[in-house]
């Protein structure tokens, strides 16, 4: 039986100010280019921008 390659993808999303990252889903066919999400980071303790990495 033949393996289905579907549309969502998993991502790391990566801090901008520590070390700590986020796992998470999106669909690359509607979201083509990479997330930046706003989210709390537990490290530095408030909401930073969070990018995705390739």
């Amino acid at each position: 039986m033949a393996k289905k390659t579907g549309a969502r993808v998993n991502i790391k999303l990566r801090s901008t100010e520590s070390s700590h990252f986020y796992v998470s889903q999106k669909n690359k066919r509607n979201t083509t280019d990479r997330l930046q999400l706003k989210k709390y980071d537990p490290v530095v303790r408030k909401h930073v921008m969070y990018k995705e990495e390739k």
